[in-house]
């Protein structure tokens, strides 16, 4: 009959095993629940921190970028405000620079034919004053001496080769 030993049921093994489990789970409930708890508390609410740190830097990088883009699109119509502005000035002082050169060229042409004008008037009176002078020596050798045909033509010839000369 000794397999019925070692089956058999002893109740205060049961009830000491049971305490020796209830105060194993009470010791770990207040040891190492609590702070493990604790501790998974507190990781969470670090991670929401960091959600919420996170949402606020990407709203922020949002936000910063759209003021960039404005701030892009602003500068980009400045410089074609700028660019529009100097070309304007470039094309104005450019049309002055042309009227001053056009100015400057009808003066220029203009000082040019007075000029002409009055050389063309002192040669024309140096040649009426020659042909004056030439006419005076011809009828000095005229008066000079009798002219019959062939003398009237060699004054002539020499008259027009004076003035060739001349």
């Amino acid at each position: 009959m000794q397999p019925l030993d070692i089956i058999s049921v002893n109740l205060w093994q049961i009830l000491i095993s049971l305490a020796n489990l209830t105060i194993l789970f009470l010791l770990l409930k207040k040891f190492l629940y609590k702070p493990v708890t604790k501790m998974l508390k507190q990781r969470e609410a670090e991670i929401e921190s960091r959600y919420a740190d996170a949402e606020t830097a990407k709203s922020s990088a949002e936000q910063a970028q759209a003021e960039l883009t404005e701030r892009l699109a602003g500068a980009k119509a400045e410089a074609e405000g700028i660019v529009k502005e100097a070309a304007d000035a470039a094309k104005m002082r450019g049309d002055k620079i042309i009227e001053d050169a056009r100015a400057t060229a009808d003066g220029i042409i203009r000082q040019a034919e007075e000029d002409a004008e009055l050389e063309r008037k002192r040669v024309g009176e140096t040649i009426k004053e020659q042909i004056v002078d030439v006419s005076t020596a011809l009828a000095e050798k005229m008066l000079e001496r009798e002219v019959n045909a062939d003398d009237h033509k060699a004054l002539i010839d020499d008259f027009i080769s004076k003035i060739g000369d001349e």
